[in-house]
């Protein structure tokens, strides 16, 4: 699921070198904490916060097959 969720923030950022994503796992919930360059970061959050919505909306989509939950925290 990690891989789905960076090639999804690699396509959208243009300092793809600065992307990191921490997978954290609890029980049935999974936590990834995104780092991007400054820059990129109104690009990953998108207008109103559509795009942050959207890339939430694909992983728990994902996570419901598995039965899981899945938090994506997107931080400076």
């Amino acid at each position: 699921m990690k891989e789905i969720l960076e090639t999804i923030i690699l396509n959208l950022v243009e300092n793809k070198d600065k992307v990191t994503i921490s997978p954290k796992e609890e029980e049935n919930t999974l936590t990834f904490e995104v780092k991007v360059a400054e820059s990129d970061m109104g690009k990953v959050i998108g207008k109103q916060g559509k795009v942050a919505k959207a890339i939430r909306t694909v992983m728990k989509s994902l996570a419901a097959k598995e039965h899981k939950k899945v938090v994506i925290e997107f931080v400076d």
